[in-house]
């Protein structure tokens, strides 16, 4: 079933209260923004004829099964903590969401919106429709100011990077991501609601809502772990951020000095040659090549340093083994990579669970687009705990402060969700 919206905005909003009464529920929205590898604006996908959760171990090979029994459109996350099947690494560090490591789920009612033409892809096509255009928008109660802490204060985490840098400096690694935890205890909040708030303070083109039963992430990622069209697979790893200002001068000189800045350019590059090489596991031999290198593009908040790599893939590969040769994501662990990951679980203190892990679907022509997730609340209902992260690069050259800052400047847009 085919029809036109003619209020998109309404429409999100009458979509997303009507998917939140299901137990499980996605939806991705790129919020207007250009991308020449989008298929879509929005996709919602709610409730499911099938599911999988699972825990590292055998979870890529679940998926793999789970992918051969429903052929059709496949909705999913990946944690962080696979990296504990991929390697020989542990986690030992709190988690407090307790999302599983692996969950999908064949959708009962998908729905994809391209400019403002809605495709219904549901056996109650009509029922559906009806419903969700007749879901009254309900004004929220204000919600309480959440309390936010956090588990480094600025003269721990200044320590840590130095310590890192002395990880650098003994050749032991060249970049690492360091994340710290933002977090609140015995919390309720409307995730429908802090969703909304979110999209409007930090608009970006991966954001999500993704309700797993009792747990959520609710996103505003800016970053495409990896995608695939056809036979070619797409990464847009970010490293080098800069702050946006409200004084048109200020800004184009806040953008035009992250394009130059050589810490935020070597941080770039030593990422993209990490991705480079997880690419040439799935790739046809001489085709990973980088697309664009240094891109600028700009958010709400920020400015962001953004490259693209691609190459041609594999025949025969199946999309599990494409998503394992790659995952976790280079910008969120660091090079070597083994290395960094090690020492990621050493000094940092939770858990990262899904945060910098991957929110995405595989289509039915085995197409797919992952988000990192980043730039996002995790919470967990049941519990009653709140959670959200932040990092940055540390090379040899970083100064511990401006780190902190920047950490700072990347929880700002939750904050305010949070706080305001």
């Amino acid at each position: 079933m085919q029809i036109r919206i003619p209020d998109v905005n309404l429409f999100k909003k009458q979509a997303l209260r009507w998917a939140n009464l299901f137990d499980v529920c996605a939806i991705y929205d790129s919020n207007n923004f250009e991308d020449s590898y989008s298929e879509f604006d929005l996709l919602i996908a709610v409730d499911y004829k099938d599911k999988l959760q699972a825990n590292y171990g055998n979870a890529f090979e679940k998926l793999e099964g789970f992918r051969t029994n429903n052929p059709g459109w496949i909705i999913g996350g990946l944690g962080y903590d696979l990296k504990n099947e991929t390697e020989d690494l542990y986690s030992h560090n709190e988690d407090h969401i307790l999302f599983p490591d692996l969950f999908f789920f064949s959708p009962k009612h998908l729905l994809l919106l391209k400019d403002s033409t809605l495709q219904i892809k549901s056996s109650d096509a009509e029922s559906i429709i009806n419903e969700i255009l007749t879901t009254e928008i309900i004004a929220f109660e204000p919600s309480l100011p959440t309390d936010i802490t956090h588990k480094f204060n600025k003269e721990e985490y200044i320590k840590t990077v130095n310590q890192l840098k002395t990880e650098i400096s003994a050749g032991n690694i060249y970049e690492i991501n360091f994340c710290i935890e933002f977090l609140s205890e015995s919390v309720l909040i409307n995730p429908v609601h802090v969703y909304e708030k979110l999209s409007a303070n930090s608009p970006t083109p991966f954001a999500n809502y993704f309700k797993w039963f009792d747990k959520f992430i609710i996103g505003a990622s800016p970053e495409r772990f990896l995608a695939k069209r056809g036979n070619k697979l797409i990464s847009q790893p970010i490293k080098g951020t800069a702050k946006r200002s409200r004084n048109a001068d200020e800004d184009l000189k806040s953008k035009t000095e992250l394009a130059s800045h050589p810490k935020e350019r070597q941080e770039n590059v030593m990422i993209v040659d990490l991705v480079r090489n997880d690419l040439t596991k799935s790739a046809k031999p001489g085709t990973v090549k980088v697309e664009e290198l240094f891109g600028i593009y700009s958010f709400k908040q920020v400015h962001q340093m953004i490259s693209t790599v691609v190459c041609e893939v594999k025949e025969a590969l199946s999309v599990t083994e494409i998503l394992k040769n790659t995952f976790p994501m280079g910008s969120m662990t660091g090079a070597p990579k083994i290395k960094a990951m090690l020492l990621i679980e050493e000094y940092e203190q939770t858990k990262r669970g899904m945060y910098s892990g991957a929110l995405g679907y595989i289509s039915p022509d085995n197409d797919f687009d992952f988000n990192v997730v980043i730039r996002s609340i995790l919470y967990n209902a049941s519990l009653q705990y709140l959670s959200f992260q932040a990092g940055s690069a540390i090379t040899f050259a970083s100064d511990p402060e401006k780190e902190y800052e920047e950490c700072i400047l990347k929880a700002e847009a939750i904050r305010k969700t949070l706080t305001s």
